[in-house]
């Protein structure tokens, strides 16, 4: 071989061995792929109900624990103030949630019968899961399957236990097991709203939540979904357990946890539910999403052969924050706070901080600012499998802010004397602190670690700052709201307009896009047009006073093409520079009726076209409603079109609003979300006594209905239809019978109950195809009493004979 060839072979492999390592770069990158915030939703004790609640409260004094609430009375009578004392609890207070019993089932499409034995922690998961997501501007549409997974962290269900143990065990149904479960804390998330990623959940007791954020890290990068719920929930209900803690004395007599003091003595006991929406980095800063932090690195493992189960062992620890800083390709100093796990515990804090210290601490030679330490847990207690949830809130608000609130207090006296203060670069902040200096990057950490031993660390940093985009042009906007029924339409639209009110240009484009595009549309619904935000919030707020009704099913739309079509052309270019989203790479050959179609179909419309001799150019149709679209003053064509899109949109149509978008509008996050109503689902812990079975067929008054020929009337088996359907549904009012079975919060139970029903008031075999649950309950019943009269027939045929 010459020394030509060698040099052109040596170049090939240069290249070939080049191209191998930018590969494997780039699967390196793919596994450690940067994860954005993009929206959160929160129920802690206190009354705080959303991000700007917490910061709040975070900012302020005092904490959040209360006696045990009056609806709770099997931990009240568990309580003795004496420690000693078997099958009691020394605990009267904690971080309890308001009002746990409320929850608005038809929101969620839930009947009453089964609302009522739905875990309170399953309610609140799915109204923060819907905030999360109307915050990070992703509309949840039941029918687009969303490959959105769901990672949830829960280690108890204990509302079920108030049926336990009763003599009369009626009232166990299929809602017993489905209301409970851990595993429909996940999937009902999914389930109600579409999704078609993973669905998980997690028990590792105290370390769930933060667990469920690395398995939805993980599919995050593996691409198994694009966007990822993570959550957590945690509720006191049991006595048993709350005993159990009292007498191993895991908890603090006054039932506050008092981390890093002399004071420690166990840790008080907390509620919450919190989730937060995720998705990669690159593919978030290309939505238009809200970055709330970055999720650099997450890391989990177990403690292993410690000194026992439930012992802390700081070996362990200081790996899983080693690994969850190699994941994040951080370097320890880089780390400016950790939010500890910090429960308050003699044995556990000191073992804690000493593996911060070896890790972050001192143990991080180049570290030029000592490491903040902090833990809500202070102020709200220890929310078990929903703490890790709530610590990365905490976190999240604090980079988002860049201030550090106090851990401590001065009341909270001195801190534990067993931990080396001196000898570590460790602070414990009694007032607001500023962001320590030293480090290019604003990174924290989060730790928890479960009772089981399975430890979990993350690794955040603060959010990218914004791209810098060019002023907006002023330009007319088209305003959007809907709900479930009138009273949240009103209710929502008095918290949005006095944000308009306020927006400049670029901020209405950027509410507008949000309000059009981030959220679901509902049957309720709003639609006003305004040039500056004050015009649009006056409309708005006119509309709103008005009358309102829900809009009929997706109205069918004309497109009808007249004589005038050569105004087409100029309208056309006319939506190009208003709207430029709406006509990307428009291909110049094809016609302009083509081109007008394929807009409507972008803005999801299917238009039947029409053309004929009519003195317009192009108008759209539905019903009796004509809305031209382009005349021959081309300018009017962009008012004229969101003129139009309102008008559809508040009759029914399904419309995708995602090319109105202005250039370099993004969505927000912290516009109002939806007002869910208040309406109480309970199960009482105190027995009852319930009717006998025997005779309740008689006391309905159906079982031999019947005409002077022995035939059912048609009308009198509507009517038990309807009762016997109510009273499955254990509905209050009177049932909407232009809403279908499933819309009403009917499912294949209640189907099944019913069905079982009929047969026995009749004495007929009813076929399944004979409940059409999506059809209106007029027609349903109809089409069962069709099969019910038909089977009857026969039978009495040769009574008669």
């Amino acid at each position: 071989m010459n020394a030509e060839n060698l040099r052109s072979l040596v170049e090939k492999q240069l290249t070939q061995s080049r191209r191998l390592k930018a590969r494997l770069r780039e699967l390196e990158n793919e596994t450690r792929a940067p994860l954005a915030v993009i929206g959160m939703g929160l129920r802690l004790p206190g009354g705080i109900a959303t991000p700007e609640d917490y910061w709040r409260f975070l900012c302020g004094e005092g904490d959040a624990l209360s006696e045990v609430p009056e609806d709770r009375p099997g931990l009240r009578a568990v309580y003795d103030a004496r420690p000693d004392r078997p099958g009691r609890s020394y605990v009267k207070r904690a971080g309890f949630l308001d009002d746990v019993a409320a929850f608005d089932a038809k929101f969620f499409g839930v009947s009453q019968r089964e609302a009522e034995a739905l875990d309170p922690q399953q309610r609140l998961l799915l109204e923060t899961a819907w905030e999360a997501l109307e915050r990070a501007g992703i509309a949840a549409r039941r029918g687009d399957r969303l490959p959105v997974g769901v990672f949830v962290g829960v280690m108890a269900s204990e509302y079920g236990e108030r049926r336990l143990g009763r003599a009369d065990k009626r009232d166990v149904d299929p809602y017993f097991g489905t209301g409970g479960g851990h595993c429909f804390a996940a999937g009902r998330i999914s389930y109600v709203m579409g999704f078609c990623g993973p669905a998980l959940a997690v028990d590792t007791a105290c370390s769930s939540s933060l667990v469920a954020l690395q398995l939805a890290a993980q599919s995050l990068r593996r691409r198994e979904c694009r966007y990822a719920l993570v959550g957590g929930a945690n509720m006191l209900f049991s006595p048993d357990l709350m005993v159990s803690l009292c007498q191993s004395r895991a908890l603090a007599p006054d039932g506050r946890s008092k981390t890093f003091t002399a004071a420690a003595d166990g840790y008080g006991r907390g509620e919450g539910v919190g989730v937060i929406a995720l998705m990669r980095l690159d593919e978030a800063e290309r939505e238009g999403r809200p970055i709330l932090a970055v999720l650099r690195g997450v890391a989990v493992n177990h403690d292993g052969a410690s000194s026992g189960l439930t012992v802390p062992s700081g070996p362990a620890q200081r790996e899983v924050i080693a690994a969850a800083l190699a994941d994040a390709g951080a370097r320890a100093e880089e780390i400016g706070y950790v939010e500890a796990h910090g429960t308050g515990t003699a044995l556990g804090d000191p073992i804690e901080i000493g593996a911060l210290d070896a890790t972050l601490g001192g143990g991080a030679a180049e570290r030029r600012a000592p490491l903040v330490l902090g833990s809500v847990k202070t102020r709200i207690g220890h929310l078990e499998a929903a703490s890790g949830i709530a610590g990365v809130i905490k976190l999240i608000l604090m980079l988002r802010h860049g201030e550090i609130p106090a851990a401590l207090s001065e009341a909270d006296g001195p801190l534990n004397p067993m931990v080396p203060w001196d000898r570590m670069p460790i602070v414990v902040p009694r007032e607001t602190l500023a962001w320590p200096p030293g480090s290019a990057r604003r990174l924290a950490g989060v730790s928890a670690f479960g009772l089981s031993g399975t430890n979990a660390h993350a690794v955040f940093e603060a959010a990218p700052a914004a791209p810098t985009a060019a002023p907006a042009k002023a330009r007319r906007e088209l305003i959007v709201l809907s709900a479930r029924d009138a009273a949240a339409l009103q209710i929502l639209a008095r918290s949005v307009a006095p944000r308009l009110a306020a927006a400049g240009a670029e901020e209405l484009a950027a509410i507008a896009h949000t309000l059009r595009a981030g959220r679901a549309p509902l049957p309720y619904r709003l639609a006003v047009t305004g040039a500056t935000g004050a015009e649009a919030a006056a409309a708005l707020t006119r509309a709103a006073e008005a009358p309102l009704s829900a809009g009929a099913s997706a109205p069918s739309v004309r497109l009808r093409l007249g004589s005038a079509g050569a105004a087409i052309e100029p309208a056309l270019l006319e939506l190009a520079r208003v709207f430029p989203s709406l006509t990307p790479d428009e291909d110049a050959s094809a016609g302009p009726e083509l081109r007008l179609d394929r807009i409507l179909r972008r803005l999801g419309l299917r238009a039947k076209i029409l053309r004929d001799a009519e003195p317009v150019a192009a108008q759209l149709e539905w019903g009796h409603v004509h809305m031209p679209l382009a005349t021959r003053d081309a300018g009017e064509t962009p008012q004229l079109l969101l003129d139009a899109l309102a008008a559809l949109f508040v009759a029914g149509a399904d419309l995708r609003f995602d090319t109105l978008c202005a250039p370099g509008a993004r969505f927000i996050g912290d516009l109002p979300t939806y007002p869910f109503r208040r309406e109480r689902f309970w199960i009482e812990e105190i027995d009852e006594p319930t009717p006998s079975l025997q005779g309740e067929a008689a006391a309905l008054g159906f079982a031999d209905i019947g005409g002077e020929d022995g035939a059912p009337l048609r009308d009198e088996l509507d009517i038990f239809l309807a009762a016997e359907l109510k009273e499955l549904l254990r509905a209050e009012e009177e049932l909407d019978r232009s809403q279908s079975f499933f819309a009403l919060g009917g499912d294949s139970f209640i189907a099944m109950l019913l069905k079982k029903s009929v047969e026995q008031a009749y004495g007929v075999d009813l076929p399944l195809e004979a409940l059409a649950t999506d059809l209106p309950l007029d027609s349903l019943f109809a089409q069962i009493g069709d099969h019910v009269l038909a089977a009857r027939a026969p039978a009495d045929e040769e009574l008669a004979l």
